[in-house]
C-alpha cells in the first residue's frame, strides 16, 4: 500500500530542498508507507518494507536518516553534498557510533554547515554512520583539532 500522492510529494519536496534535488525520489520510492503522531497528525517516520528509512524532526521539519536511508541515498550518486569522508583509522570509530573528529576528514561535501544532516563514508564510500556536522566543509578540511561530526547512529551499534 503506497503513500497518498500530496504526502508522497510533500516527503521528497522535503528532501531535495534539505539534501538535493534528486534526491526525494531516491530515497522516497512509491511504496514507502508513513507513519503519524497521534497528536498532531503530522508525518513522523518513513518506512520502506520493514526499514525505517527517516524520521521527520518536529522541531524543524527536516529529516533524520537512518543507516538504511543513508545508503539508499549513497546508491544515487548525485545525492553526496553532505557526505563526509574519514581515513581508515577513524571509520572503526565512527562505525560503531563515535564522533569524527577534524584531522580524521578526507572529503566533505560542499553543502555542508554546521547543523546539517550528513552521512559519514569510509574510503571506499560505504555508509559507516550519519549525525550531525558540527563544522562547515572548509573547517572540517583545514582543522586539526574538534569534533567534526557528532555521530548520531554507527553503522555496527545495535539501536
Amino acid at each position: 500500500m503506497g503513500v497518498m500522492g500530496g504526502d508522497l510529494r510533500r516527503i521528497r519536496g522535503i528532501a531535495d530542498y534539505q539534501f538535493g534535488r534528486g534526491c526525494g525520489e531516491a530515497l522516497f520510492p512509491p511504496d514507502v508507507v508513513l507513519t503519524y503522531s497521534k497528536n498532531t497528525g503530522r508525518i513522523r517516520h518513513i518506512h520502506l518494507d520493514s526499514d525505517l528509512l527517516a524520521t521527520l524532526r518536529p522541531t524543524d521539519g527536516f529529516f533524520t536518516l537512518t543507516i538504511k536511508g543513508a545508503e539508499r541515498l549513497i546508491s544515487n550518486v548525485g545525492c553526496s553534498g553532505f557526505t563526509v569522508t574519514v581515513t581508515d583509522e577513524a571509520a572503526e570509530f565512527a562505525a560503531m557510533g563515535r564522533n569524527v573528529f577534524a584531522k580524521h576528514v578526507v572529503e566533505a561535501g560542499d553543502d555542508i554547515r554546521p547543523g546539517t544532516e550528513v552521512i559519514v563514508l569510509d574510503l571506499r564510500g560505504d555508509v559507516l554512520a550519519i549525525g550531525r556536522a558540527l563544522l562547515t566543509k572548509k573547517e572540517m578540511l583545514s582543522f586539526s583539532v574538534g569534533v567534526a561530526v557528532k555521530v548520531r547512529r554507527g553503522r555496527n551499534r545495535n539501536r
